[in-house]
C-alpha cells in the first residue's frame, strides 16, 4: 500500500478507519434494506397502499442520486471531513422523524431528504480511500466492498426482529441511533483533508468541476462501463427473485440460501481483489474481469436456452457476479484516480450513472419478459459484451495503459 496522503492533517489508525468508512457508507444498503418487510405494516398503518410504499423506496433511490450530485462538488470544494459529518447528522434526524410520521406524505417527503442528505456522508468516502491506498485505490474500496456487504445481508432480518419487539417505528428510530453512534465516532476519529484554496465563486467552481470530470478524455470510456456494468448488476436485483422461485420453483429457504451462495461470491471476489491488484494493476484487473463476465454470460444464457438444471445457472451466475465486482472496483479506481482535486465530483457522475443506467433494467427485463430467464441472461450479456466494445475500441487518450 502506498504512503498516506500528505493532504491527510490528522493521524488515524488504518485497522479503524476503513471500517468507520464502511460503517458510513452501510447507511444506505440499510435505509433501503431494513424496512422492506415492514412495508405492508407501514402502508396499513398510514392508511395508503402498496404501491405508495413501492414509491418511497423509488423517491428514495431519486433523491440519494440527486444528493450525489450536488454534494460531490461540494466535498471537493469545501473538504471532506464537514460534509459527511453534515449528511450524517441530517441523516440521523430525518430517519428519526421517519418514525413519527403520520401520513404518506411526510413519509415520502422523509424518504427523499434522508436520502438526499445521506448521500452527503457517502459521496467523500471515495475521496478518503483514494488519498489513503493512490494508485492502489481498487484495494482499499474492496476492503470497504467485503465490509459494507454485511448491511443487505443481514437488514432484513434486523427489521424483522425491531418490528417485532416495538413496531415498525423502532426500525426508524434503531437506524436513527446507528448514524448518530458513528457521527460521534467519525466526529473524534476521522481525518481531516486537507483542499486547495477557491479562487472562484462557490457557482463557478461547483460546475467547473463537473466540466472537468465530463470533459476528461483519460476516462470517458471508463465512465461509459460503470453505467453498463451497473444494468447487470440492478438487473440481477430485479429478476433473481423471480427467477429463483419462479421459473425454477424454490421455496423461500432455498432462495435465501442461493441468494447467500452469491453474496459469497462477491466477498470472495472482493478479498482476491485486495490480495492481488497491488501486483497485476487496475487495468488488468478489469480486462481480466470482463473477460469472466462475458464468458459466463454466454454459458449463462447457453443453460437456459436449453434448459438445463438450477445449479448451472446458480455456479455460473455466482461467477459472472464475482466478475461484476471486481470490474466494478477497479473501474471505479481508473476514473477516481485521474481527479486528486474532484474527487468527490467523479463519486458524483459515478453513482448518478449507476442509478440511473440501474433503473433502467427493471422496464428493460419487463419489456423482455416471456417467463424463462432467458432475457435476464440476454442482459447480462448485452451489458458485458458493450462494456468490453467500451474498452476495447474506445481510444485511450491516457498515453500508455499503465495504471
Amino acid at each position: 500500500m502506498n504512503s498516506p496522503d500528505s493532504s491527510i492533517e490528522s493521524p488515524f489508525s488504518l485497522k479503524l478507519f476503513l471500517p468507520l468508512l464502511a460503517s458510513i457508507v452501510a447507511i444506505t444498503p440499510f435505509a433501503v434494506d431494513t424496512y422492506l418487510p415492514a412495508m405492508t405494516v407501514i402502508a396499513k398503518d398510514l392508511n395508503t397502499d402498496m404501491s405508495m410504499m413501492q414509491l418511497t423506496l423509488s423517491l428514495f433511490l431519486a433523491g440519494y442520486a440527486a444528493g450525489l450530485m450536488f454534494f460531490g462538488p461540494l466535498a471537493d470544494i469545501f473538504g471532506r471531513r464537514p460534509i459527511v459529518l453534515l449528511g450524517l447528522t441530517g441523516f440521523a434526524l430525518s430517519t428519526g422523524a421517519l418514525a413519527f410520521c403520520e401520513s404518506v406524505t411526510s413519509f415520502l417527503l422523509l424518504r427523499f431528504i434522508q436520502a438526499f442528505i445521506g448521500a452527503a456522508a457517502t459521496v467523500p468516502i471515495s475521496g478518503y480511500i483514494r488519498a489513503i491506498y493512490g494508485k492502489n485505490m481498487a484495494k482499499g474500496m474492496s476492503y470497504v466492498s467485503m465490509i459494507m456487504m454485511v448491511a443487505p445481508m443481514v437488514a432484513p432480518t434486523v427489521g424483522i426482529l425491531l418490528m417485532e419487539l416495538h413496531g415498525w417505528e423502532l426500525i426508524f428510530i434503531t437506524l436513527g441511533s446507528y448514524a448518530a453512534l458513528i457521527l460521534a465516532l467519525a466526529t473524534f476519529s476521522l481525518p481531516k483533508v486537507a483542499t486547495k484554496p477557491r479562487t472562484d465563486t462557490l457557482f463557478n467552481t461547483f460546475f467547473k468541476s463537473y466540466a472537468i470530470v465530463l470533459s476528461e478524455k483519460k476516462v470517458r470510456r471508463y465512465i461509459f462501463i460503470v453505467g453498463l456494468a451497473t444494468m447487470s448488476f440492478f438487473g440481477y436485483l430485479t429478476a433473481i427473485p423471480f427467477i429463483y422461485m419462479e421459473v425454477f420453483g424454490v421455496s423461500e429457504k432455498m432462495f435465501g440460501l442461493l441468494f447467500a451462495i452469491n453474496v459469497a461470491a462477491f466477498l470472495l471476489a472482493s478479498f482476491i481483489n485486495t490480495r492481488i491488484v497491488s501486483r497485476y494493476g487496475s487495468l488488468n484487473m478489469l480486462k481480466g474481469a470482463l473477460s469472466l463476465s462475458v464468458i459466463t454470460a454466454i454459458l449463462l444464457l447457453i443453460v437456459n436456452l436449453l434448459g438445463w438444471h438450477l445449479y448451472w445457472t446458480v455456479a455460473f451466475l455466482a461467477i459472472f457476479l464475482a466478475g461484476i465486482v471486481v470490474l466494478s472496483a477497479n473501474n471505479d479506481a481508473l476514473i477516481l484516480i485521474e481527479f486528486a482535486e474532484q474527487t468527490g465530483t467523479a463519486t458524483g457522475v459515478i453513482g448518478t450513472l449507476r442509478f440511473g443506467c440501474g433503473a433502467l433494467s427493471g422496464p428493460i427485463l419487463a419489456l423482455m419478459y416471456d417467463g424463462t430467464a432467458v432475457p435476464f441472461c440476454y442482459l447480462l450479456l448485452f451489458a458485458v459484451v458493450t462494456s468490453s466494445a467500451c474498452l476495447v475500441f474506445m481510444k485511450n487518450h491516457s498515453g500508455g495503459e499503465t495504471a
